[in-house]
């Protein structure tokens, strides 16, 4: 038996910072031994649909939803069977359905097996859900599934799984509620030791759900002289020890989600705890003094946001001078509160986007009350533009502490900005998925 696995693109064109998709890793490693798999990453390459396989198996963000399906479509023409997993068929089964011969729900740990022998018998069932969260333990990825890719030279590396918080934008608790997992701190060590790479991403969605666990991690990271960086909660700046021991530990930058300026927006997406501490200067400081690089997010489009909001989120990110930052239109994805909300006070401006033929990347998906859909387009294109001039540029580098700390701190400040620099107009008002109308499964009966 032969598995193709797929990780479609936003659209049907190559990317040049692609990084790798670990998920396909760990399918890989829970693969039976004697099924023979293969895998395409469209941001790299053409997907060869004429090539001979036995079952098709996709990863789907909402962002890709679109693709995937019409991927998906030129298999199952061929009678090729489909199956798709992840977040967003997760969150919409029965979307996925229309395109797919089965939808695995939640995570594929101790469920991908049954899937695979199911299908070897000519038995797939339609959805596949698991009641419990599995443990983490033992789920090293199999990273051969990547050789002969060029990827960013990023390692990625994954601890745990899930968010004690719950923001209305972010779909993480409804995808994984409140189980939040991690695995032996042995492992990941293990890991990263076999790995010998300079360069390490923990790609947890938030570090710090178990900060106990945490610091047996960074205390573990120490004697292996390494660089990482991660995905983080400002509310850590309280313990300065703690962010003083991540630094020790060898993390030179972390991703950080501001969101906004404005205390009565952080209310509204629920995240007040954001400036439960301390103000953002003072958070800042303690990052920064500690020699941490800074990525800030920001999105827009609450209720208290106007059309000056986005100038002044820039302003506060060169001043502070960020290592990068990005200034994001605010998005309702399946699965999270606000989707919800927005659709039923009709602001939406597309039923589904991410199957919309009119949708673009980058552009408003929902009306709201401080500015029109086509001002909070422009606003963070705008936004992200000054951001990544030159002046900024060279104004944010001039960071002793941080971003000019070492030679090596500087040569990735310069190329990671240069790449975001090139990389806004590259995607900006892109298509989702080809120009290929979608087509269900009743079609193609």
């Amino acid at each position: 038996m032969k598995i193709t696995f797929i990780r479609p693109n936003l659209y049907d064109g190559r990317s040049s910072d692609a990084m790798h998709p670990l998920c396909f890793a760990i399918l890989k490693r829970i693969t039976p031994s004697d099924v023979e798999t293969e895998f395409y990453d469209e941001r790299l390459e053409e997907i060869p649909l004429e090539r001979k396989t036995d079952l098709v198996a996709m990863t789907v963000e909402t962002y890709t939803a679109r693709r995937a399906y019409q991927i998906a479509t030129a298999y199952r023409r061929r009678g090729i069977p489909v199956v798709m997993g992840g977040y967003h068929p997760t969150f919409l089964p029965e979307e996925a359905l229309q395109f797919a011969d089965a939808v695995v729900v939640g995570d594929a740990e101790g469920i991908w097996p049954q899937v695979v022998e199911d299908a070897r018998n000519g038995t797939l069932q339609r959805l596949y859900r698991q009641d419990d969260f599995p443990q983490l333990a033992g789920s090293d990825p199999d990273r051969s599934i990547f050789r002969g890719k060029r990827y960013a030279p990023l390692t990625l590396v994954q601890y745990g799984r899930g968010c004690k918080y719950n923001c209305n934008f972010c779909s993480i608790r409804a995808f994984y509620g409140n189980s939040l997992r991690q695995r032996p701190v042995s492992e990941v060590v293990a890991e990263i030791r076999r790995l010998k790479s300079r360069m390490v991403f923990l790609v947890d969605d938030n570090l710090f759900v178990d900060i106990p666990k945490a610091i047996e991690l960074f205390e573990a990271l120490i004697p292996l002289n390494i660089c990482w960086s991660c995905q983080i909660s400002i509310d850590i700046a309280q313990d300065r020890s703690l962010v003083k021991l991540m630094q020790k530990s060898g993390c030179i930058s972390a991703l950080i989600g501001f969101e906004s300026l404005n205390r009565d927006n952080l209310v509204q997406m629920r995240k007040s705890w954001n400036l439960k501490y301390h103000d953002y200067q003072t958070s800042i400081r303690v990052f920064q003094e500690a020699g941490i690089m800074i990525y800030g997010t920001f999105v827009f489009g609450y209720d208290q946001d106007t059309a000056d909001s986005f100038d002044a989120a820039v302003e506060f990110a060169i001043e502070n001078k960020f290592y990068l930052a990005n200034f994001n239109p605010l998005t309702p994805t399946p699965g999270a509160d606000l989707y919800r909300e927005l659709e039923e006070q009709r602001r939406l401006v597309f039923d589904r986007w991410w199957l919309d033929p009119e949708f673009r990347y980058g552009t408003a998906t929902f009306h709201p009350k401080g500015m029109t859909a086509d001002e909070l387009t422009a606003g963070c294109l705008r936004a992200r533009l000054k951001f990544n001039t030159y002046r900024s540029l060279f104004q944010r580098a001039f960071a002793p502490a941080t971003n000019m700390r070492t030679p090596y701190r500087l040569g990735m400040f310069l190329l990671s900005n240069l790449i975001s620099k090139r990389e806004i107009l590259r995607k900006q008002g892109h298509r989702l998925g080809s120009a290929a109308p979608l087509e269900p499964v009743e079609v193609l009966a």
